[in-house]
């Protein structure tokens, strides 16, 4: 049973401190990998509350379900690429599937990649067309409680 209280709790902290309101989500669904723009309205339907590693209490995650991922198709979400092109180059890379889908959706924008450690209290992971994103693929953290009582 989650904890809806604290899973609230910790979202809308989240979003008191976020830069960014506006996020680029990435799944894998059906061997294709989608991009989907959304807002911190959907948070609730698509995070979950986690173990944190470390010590550091609870963590808010985008696991998706199936079925949160096809709620997420209706909201506009897009194939990025093949699911065999993106493994393939996340094995031939240094970086983990998070940084390589945030290199592939900076890309698809024109814009040059690199890799930055920007809080997402300071700045978005891409801004395009003046609106800054922060960009997660599955199992991405968004933040832990021990973060969140730091701040």
């Amino acid at each position: 049973m989650m904890n809806t209280s604290l899973f609230e709790k910790m979202i809308n902290r989240y979003n008191e401190l976020s830069y960014t309101h506006n996020y680029i989500y990435g799944f894998c669904f059906q061997n294709n990998i989608y991009m989907v723009k959304a807002t911190a309205e959907i948070m609730p339907y698509i995070l979950k509350l986690d173990k944190a590693s470390r010590g550091a209490g609870y963590s808010l995650r985008f696991c998706p379900t199936n079925a949160q991922k096809i709620f997420l198709l209706t909201k506009g979400a897009q194939v990025l690429c093949s699911k065999e092109f993106f493994e393939t180059s996340a094995k031939e890379s240094k970086y983990n599937k998070g940084e390589i889908f945030e290199k592939m959706v900076t890309e698809f924008y024109g814009q040059e990649w690199t890799k930055d450690n920007v809080p997402f209290t300071d700045d978005g992971d891409l801004t395009t067309n003046g609106i800054a994103y922060q960009i997660k693929f599955e199992k991405a953290t968004f933040t832990n409680e021990k973060t969140l009582a730091r701040m």
